[in-house]
């Protein structure tokens, strides 16, 4: 080795050796996006065909009623009263019916006292079972969770048989025969207060935290910050119990004999003349009857669909 070659591999050897790099990794095939499968109807046209037909055939079923309701209110009470020519009346169809029922006078003084009986029942349902589910959501007191037990154990309980205590209560108080007779037994609602609690649960309590700091109170908090965020259950609410209150039939018949305070369905047991039942007059107070709740549940179904889609019946 000679003297010229010694500092340059005295250079060499002082280097820093190179950090290794490690090889690039080969370029990864992409992957196609999963298809997303249908878990209701399926894949194939059979499977879809056949659910289709399946909920064709219940559509069916459930239109049925109505549609023999309203058969049978567009018929003579001749025709009404033949059970050969169900579907085709012999005589054609006909308005007499409905004429008949809305001249005699009764149908729109029985629809106005449902409107307001079912009206009452509604806002005070939903006010008092609103309050109830706020103190037993957010508020400690003594005894609180006893009295929530009571109050699911009064679901349980039909209310079939109340009507004799809540009759004595009217006869003590005297009001039979009167439109608190009829409301104020109806208000008392232990499934809304149990739907509403566990919805108030569902809430978010940095909100009633936040609004503690500003000096809220409860009432402030319940009026203007839970209330608010609840209005699609309230609404849902009021829907069913507006619905139940509507269709109650024997509590406004046990607690009133005044022809005066007559709702629907009360009413729509009356009608009746010297041959016996009306056939097609009953169908045609019972279609008239329909109407109302049809037209609520229409203007209040998206506030339904859209409580029982994000919070649920029971708020989880």
């Amino acid at each position: 080795m000679t003297s010229t070659e010694l500092p340059v591999d005295a250079s060499r050897s002082s280097r820093a050796p190179r950090p290794h790099r490690p090889a690039r990794p080969e370029t990864a095939r992409r992957v196609p996006p999963r298809r997303r499968t249908n878990l209701t109807l399926g894949e194939s046209r059979a499977a879809r065909g056949l659910a289709l037909a399946v909920l064709a055939v219940a559509a069916a079923a459930w239109l049925l009623p109505l549609l023999w309701a309203v058969l049978t209110a567009a018929k003579s009470e001749t025709d009404a009263s033949d059970p050969a020519r169900w579907f085709l009346p012999r005589h054609g169809f006909t308005l007499h019916g409905f004429r008949t029922v809305w001249e005699r006078g009764d149908l729109p003084l029985w629809m106005l006292n449902s409107l307001l009986i079912a009206a009452a029942v509604t806002v005070i349902t939903v006010l008092v079972s609103a309050m109830a589910g706020y103190a037993f959501s957010r508020t400690l007191f003594a005894g609180r969770r006893a009295m929530f037990a009571l109050t699911v154990a009064a679901v349980l309980v039909p209310p079939q048989i109340l009507i004799v205590p809540w009759f004595q209560q009217m006869l003590t108080l005297h009001l039979v025969d009167t439109y608190a007779a009829v409301i104020l037994p109806q208000t008392v609602a232990p499934v809304m207060v149990f739907i509403l609690k566990k919805h108030f649960d569902s809430l978010p309590r940095e909100l009633e935290e936040a609004a503690r700091i500003d000096g809220a109170g409860h009432w402030r908090i319940f009026w203007s910050v839970l209330l608010p965020l609840s209005r699609p259950m309230l609404a849902a609410v009021a829907i069913f119990v507006f619905i139940g209150a509507w269709n109650n039939f024997l509590w406004p018949f046990v607690s009133t004999s005044d022809p005066s305070l007559m709702t629907l369905p009360v009413g729509i047991t009356s009608v009746k003349d010297a041959y016996g039942v009306q056939y097609a007059q009953t169908m045609a107070s019972a279609v008239l009857a329909a109407l109302p709740l049809v037209a609520v549940f229409l203007f209040f179904q998206r506030h339904i669909v859209k409580s029982v889609a994000t919070a649920g019946l029971g708020g989880q």
